[in-house]
């Protein structure tokens, strides 16, 4: 079974004194800890405000199942000299083992057309000539500015880690080359190279996993997810929740703790210098640093008094952006292996058709149009051990946007306390989700033994994000301009981490975890991968 890891927050001493505080246990939260501890011999101290530890890398159970909460696949980490592989498992001393998906790793489908995602980049691009005969040229030019986008990150991200004099004179270089491609969109340089709508349409197929159709999201962002990607996924083997019990160790062995029910509510600064937290029990717990792994949002329009917030304008900076979509996500169970049920390893990508912000705009303006996109996953087929800590039994996950003003007459209600009308609600949409996953899956029909879904008020209450979203700040061109987004704050011993620093997802937020220790270590630990 899935390993338990940290202990309840009534339990701890608030007199133990540690080195650092992390508010968070997500990805990015648990990265930084870890490096502080392995490097800097630091004792840190992780708050998680949850029941578990873990924040979107997080499991759960019910009836018998386990399903994940956030993470699906990953990219680049088969190859243990991969990039992303390294940083695990520096991050886990290569206790984190992962299991390949199928050779085909995304399946898009743009109403009754299929199009599959086979790993490996020449192989990749084969494909979709083969799907597009007449666009070979486009699909060249397109792999060729996936690369281009790409080839500068490295350099604008790193410029994050600077700050003072150096900043000022080696920042604007080192931003400038990448944000050629931060600054357009995914709609305008596709629309560049090709006018074939279905093209564009399984090219940005995979739009889900940072949360923007093509004509919102920024191109920068859509060539890392697609390269990530592109050599194929895996999946941790033994659950998502390896990720966080693999790392654990490193922050325990160096003295500090993981404590889950601990409820942040106020950052505790004087004058300019960040002291601490506030607990929502009144308790007060101080450190020499303070990390937030909460999100930008979060950490200065709710955590940090909001007179420090104005006075070094972070509401008014706060106010150039959005926070990413809200989602539903149905979590089912069914008796039967993945084998006997003929479960894929490979994801599906349900689309209305290929106009992806169409899709998208009619269903916000009229939540009973189609779904713009289902996601579906089946993490007991991508993981092989899922049978042995469940025999005879399967799991699948079907996620698609919400706008999260329909569940606003419930914003001001308690899990489990929101009435018979918001279950009515989320029935209705649980079946709207089923119903795309039998039209693909129709032998499925019947065979689901329990399921349950939730909302992004369910996002909200577990996650603490104010309007249910997932991915955070959204990945716009506008996002990529924000220099504030970086780990040191105005606020002296006060760091940011996670994935409104990098990017999204469980890569992103590590990558974050990496750069915000760097910074507080005043140490390139990306060196020593």
């Amino acid at each position: 079974m899935t390993r338990i890891i940290g202990s309840p927050y009534r339990k701890h001493d608030p007199a133990e004194p540690f080195d650092a505080i992390v508010i968070g246990s997500g990805m990015g939260g648990l990265a930084t800890a870890a490096l502080l501890a392995r490097h800097g011999g630091k004792r840190v101290l992780v708050l998680e405000k949850h029941y578990m530890p873990g924040g979107f890398t997080h499991v759960f159970r019910r009836k018998g199942y386990e399903w994940d909460v956030g993470l699906h696949y990953i990219g680049r980490v088969q190859d243990r000299r991969a990039y992303t592989r390294r940083l695990f498992d520096h991050l886990t001393d290569g206790n984190l083992d992962w299991a390949p998906m199928d050779d085909v790793y995304d399946r898009i489908v743009l109403g009754e057309k299929t199009y599959d995602m086979v790993a490996g980049a020449d192989r990749f691009a084969e494909r979709m000539k083969g799907y597009f005969p007449a666009q070979a040229a486009a699909v060249d030019r397109y792999m060729t500015l996936i690369d281009k986008a790409t080839k500068w990150s490295s350099l604008y991200f790193g410029e994050k880690a600077l700050s003072g004099a150096a900043g000022t004179v080696l920042g604007p270089l080192m931003r400038a080359p990448h944000r050629r491609w931060t600054r357009r969109t995914t709609r305008e340089v596709l629309e560049g190279i090709t006018d074939d709508r279905e093209l564009i349409g399984v090219l940005t197929g995979q739009y889900g996993d940072y949360g923007l159709p093509p004509a919102q999201s920024s191109f920068a962002m859509h060539a890392a997810l697609v390269r990530h990607y592109m050599w194929g996924g895996s999946y941790p083997v033994g659950g998502s929740s390896e990720i966080a019990a693999t790392i654990a160790p490193l922050i325990e062995e160096a003295g500090g703790k993981i404590l889950y029910y601990a409820d942040v509510k106020e950052l505790l600064v004087r004058g300019d210098h960040a002291l601490g937290v506030r607990m929502a029990d009144g308790t007060e717990l101080t450190a020499p640093v303070v990390i937030s792994s909460a999100g930008v949002g979060n950490t200065y329009l709710r955590l940090l008094p909001r007179s420090i917030a104005e006075r070094h304008g972070l509401v008014k900076r706060m106010r150039r952006l959005k926070p990413s979509h809200a989602h539903l996500c149905v979590y089912a169970g069914l008796r039967g292996t993945a084998d006997e049920l003929g479960l894929p390893k490979h994801n599906l990508w349900l689309y209305p058709g290929p106009d992806h912000d169409a899709n998208v705009e009619a269903y916000m303006r009229d939540p009973e149009a189609p779904l713009p996109v289902v996601y579906v996953s089946f993490p007991s087929a991508k993981d092989p051990t899922f049978g042995d800590r469940y025999p005879g039994r399967s799991t699948i996950e079907l996620i698609t946007f919400a706008p999260f003003e329909r569940f606003m007459p419930w914003f001001e209600t308690d899990w489990h306390e929101r009435g018979d009308g918001y279950e009515a609600l989320k029935e209705r949409l649980a079946e709207r989700l089923l119903e795309a996953l039998y039209g693909q899956l129709p032998h499925l029909r019947g065979k689901i033994d329990y399921f349950e879904i939730s909302t992004p008020l369910s996002t909200r209450h577990f996650a603490n994000y104010e309007r249910g979203e997932i991915y955070g700040v959204d990945h716009t061109p506008e996002r990529f301009e924000q220099k504030f987004l970086r780990p040191k704050t105005p606020i002296h011993n006060l760091y940011l981490t996670g994935q409104d620093v990098v990017s999204c997802g469980v890569a992103g937020a590590m990558a974050a975890g990496f750069l915000t220790a760097s910074v507080i270590l005043k140490r390139n630990l990306l060196k020593a991968v």
